[in-house]
């Protein structure tokens, strides 16, 4: 059985490298002997179709699980098609010296308590088949580090996939001051994890901009859309930047506002002056950045905005959408 399946991938990933053009379901279900033998021709009954469906799926998984990159395409017709570019999937030599090859192993060990635990560990097989030395123990030198990026978000594998496979995607997301989710559909670029709490970056479609959305405000399940993005995928992806200017960590300008004694410990943390009012209330002069507005509501009735006076408007009007919900 699991040479009949290894064959079946084989031929399955020559016919995906060999095509000029996408192939539908029904042409690899007619090229490919195996497919042939266990469900007849393309034009078979409706549960040969679904058996077929079923298993297409599974070795299509299985294929970019092994690191082929498989397109998917929608022709003018609506009828979607399949390909594995040679240019997409051609690596260069791989070398590595004892210091990459730590380095790699290490941030492989990253995932080790995370769903891509099975990912890292083959990974590290592969560059130990590309060139890495056999001589050079990954993890020696770093014995005393266990680096972890928790990831318990259930929108993070399928999210990391869509951004591999570049798959737009579609999903309920909950705004920090909104009390009902909205569906988004977005075009995802880039993971990132940032201060304990992960990120996508990607291009709204509704939205027709750039927007970054964090991983714990999404509901239900991220949904797969067929077809190519519209936009244009920067080189470089600075979800990082993008979510510190909009939490208000880039400022440029100063806000005054007042705080009760005993809350808002982040925001003391961040305060550039705090001065005791008395009846239980301190004033704060904090840095004012885009998305400030929003991290103040979250404070509820423990924050007063005092200056400047576009500020203290932007949290009212959020205060008012909050409570009409």
């Amino acid at each position: 059985m699991a040479i009949a399946k290894a064959e079946r991938l084989m031929n399955l990933a020559l016919c995906l490298l060999g095509t000029r053009r996408p192939l539908s379901k029904r042409e690899l279900r007619d090229s490919i002997e195996a497919y042939v033998e266990a469900f007849g021709p393309g034009n078979g009954a409706t549960g040969s179709d679904d058996s077929f469906n079923r298993m297409f799926e599974r070795d299509k998984d299985d294929l970019r699980e092994l690191g082929l990159v498989i397109e998917t395409v929608e022709s003018l017709d609506g009828e979607i098609g399949y390909m594995a570019r040679r240019d997409s999937n051609r690596l260069p030599p791989i070398t590595l010296d004892a210091e990459e090859a730590a380095a790699l192993g290490l941030a492989a060990k990253v995932w080790q308590q995370a769903r891509l635990a099975g990912a890292a560990s083959g990974a590290l097989q592969k560059l130990r088949a590309a060139g890495l030395p056999e001589d050079v123990d990954p993890y020696g030198s770093h014995g005393a580090l266990e680096p972890r990026i928790p990831v318990h978000e259930a929108a993070f594998e399928p999210l990391m996939l869509a951004c591999r496979d570049r798959r737009p995607v579609a999903f309920d997301y909950r705004k920090a001051t909104a009390a009902r989710p909205e569906q988004r559909h977005v075009e995802p670029w880039a993971l990132e994890c940032w201060r304990g709490h992960w990120y996508l970056a990607g291009w709204d479609r509704d939205r027709g901009a750039e927007r970054v959305f964090r991983l714990s405000r999404i509901t239900g399940k991220v949904r797969s859309r067929s077809g190519r993005y519209t936009a244009d995928v920067p080189d470089v992806v600075t979800v990082r930047e993008t979510v510190a200017s909009w939490a208000g960590e880039i400022a440029d300008r100063s806000a005054r506002i007042r705080l009760r004694t005993g809350a808002g410990y982040p925001l003391r943390a961040k305060a550039t002056s705090v001065r005791e009012l008395g009846d239980g209330w301190d004033e704060l002069e904090i840095p004012y950045g885009h998305g400030l507005d929003a991290w103040l509501v979250e404070f509820g009735p423990d924050v007063v905005v005092l200056e400047p006076a576009e500020l203290r408007a932007d949290v009212v009007d959020r205060l008012r959408a909050v409570a009409k919900g």
